[in-house]
């Protein structure tokens, strides 16, 4: 149990516990989860209330297995989201589609479309459930690392106090706290996109080439670097998205929805399957410049999980899974800590770690560039390439065994990009 020491007029109250985690989102909550199965004393502050709305909407077949392992399958599976097994793309007349179940790797082959409001708060309850203390409302204003690291926090009333920790793990998402309080950021040598997207209550008919089950990627008609998303939900609603360069939305006219439904306009199949749509049931939303990188993924005291450390691009659905390979890993190195052993959170957390996200990056790259888009639309594919392609696009992207996720250099990558475009 936490303790508090207070000195009214003197010092700000004061309390103690093992494990302090900020931010009460994927990375957050698996990760305390974890640690509570483990025995240890968790505390996770959250300054936004449950349930608030974040992007990242269609998981990883990846994902189910640190769900599964954290304890929170069941809360998950019993919260009625989307089912999903794969992942579909578009451009102009090519189509094709990955089924997860087919891939190279061992594991799950399916996950879920979820609304985020919902699903960060189905698996902030579960922390809580399992013993891990949440508070909302709390906002971290200052933060002093160390071998006994310590934040000084901010409650809603105004009133502040100060936490005491063993460790922090920083799991604030894009609101990337620890890296801006400590000077960490780098830039992303990734060039600065934007997304425009909302919900539509889409009325698709039944018998339109659609399966609910996937994700839709649409590549623009005319630009290789514009694409849209499309995610369908349970409850008869899509995410709809585009994403572009800054300067290709001021080409249009209007406000950001007008924008929006003028892009998603210019596709024709996109045009079709949402004629029928009811446009903004959730207001419309623009994020720029959300790629971003960090000097280092931890340091005396702390680790930065998800997005607080590194997000790349939505593109392939990487990042809630990457959230949850950085608490599973922290966490993983906190249990060996406590053992007792030696930890080396260079070697142990954040190599591994970056290694999958070098993996995603070489995909990432390539589609921008188009070479990934010859790849998957070539009409004679082999059947074994195409199912190591499918468990990158699952998130096994830790999977070494894989050809594709042991290609350090990337030769193996360049050399299909070249088959495919003769």
């Amino acid at each position: 149990m936490n303790t508090a020491v207070d000195a009214p007029g003197i010092a700000p109250a004061c309390e103690r516990t093992e494990i302090l985690i900020i931010g009460a989102g994927p990375a957050g909550s698996v990760a305390a989860a974890m640690l509570r199965q483990q025995g240890r004393q968790v505390l996770m502050l959250e300054r936004q209330p449950f349930p608030r709305f974040s992007i990242g909407e269609s998981l990883l077949p990846q994902s189910m297995e640190y769900i599964e392992a954290a304890g929170l399958l069941q809360d998950v599976v019993e919260a009625g989201f989307q089912h999903k097994n794969g992942a579909a793309f578009v451009h102009g007349q090519a189509r094709t589609a990955f089924d997860f179940r087919k891939k190279f790797s061992p594991g799950w082959g399916t996950t879920y479309q979820v609304q985020r409001a919902d699903f960060d708060d189905v698996l902030a309850r579960g922390a809580q459930r399992m013993g891990a203390t949440l508070r909302f409302g709390d906002e971290v204003l200052a933060v002093e690392p160390g071998q006994h690291p310590s934040v000084d926090v901010r409650r809603a009333d105004g009133s502040e106090y100060r936490i005491e920790a063993d460790f922090i793990l920083d799991a604030s998402g894009f609101a990337r706290l620890l890296p801006r309080l400590l000077d960490l950021e780098s830039p992303s040598n990734f060039p600065v996109r934007g997304a425009i997207f909302c919900h539509v209550r889409d009325h698709i008919p039944a018998d339109a080439e659609f399966d609910r089950n996937k994700i839709l990627i649409t590549t623009h008609p005319e630009h290789i670097d514009v694409w849209y998303w499309t995610i369908p939900f349970s409850n008869g609603c899509c995410s709809l998205g585009v994403v572009a360069e800054p300067s290709f939305f001021e080409r249009y006219e209007g406000d950001d929805l007008e924008k929006l439904q003028a892009i998603v306009g210019e596709d024709s199949n996109l045009s079709h399957l949402l004629a029928n749509a009811e446009w903004a049931v959730l207001p419309v939303r623009r994020i720029t410049g959300y790629s971003a990188n960090v000097r280092s993924l931890w340091g005396p005291g702390y680790a930065l999980l998800g997005n607080a450390g590194e997000f790349l691009d939505p593109v392939f659905s990487s990042g809630v899974t990457i959230a949850f390979k950085s608490a599973q890993l922290a966490s993983e190195c906190l249990r060996r800590h406590y053992a007792g052993g030696t930890v080396d959170w260079e070697a142990d957390f954040s190599v591994p770690l970056r290694a999958g996200v070098k993996t995603f990056r070489r995909f990432v790259e390539s589609w921008y560039q188009g070479g990934f888009q010859k790849i998957i639309f070539h009409p004679r594919q082999p059947t074994d390439i195409r199912n190591m392609i499918c468990s990158i696009l699952a998130g096994y992207a830790w999977d070494t065994d894989n050809p594709y996720v042991a290609d350090g250099n990337g030769r193996r990558m360049r050399v299909l990009e070249e088959l495919c475009s003769g």
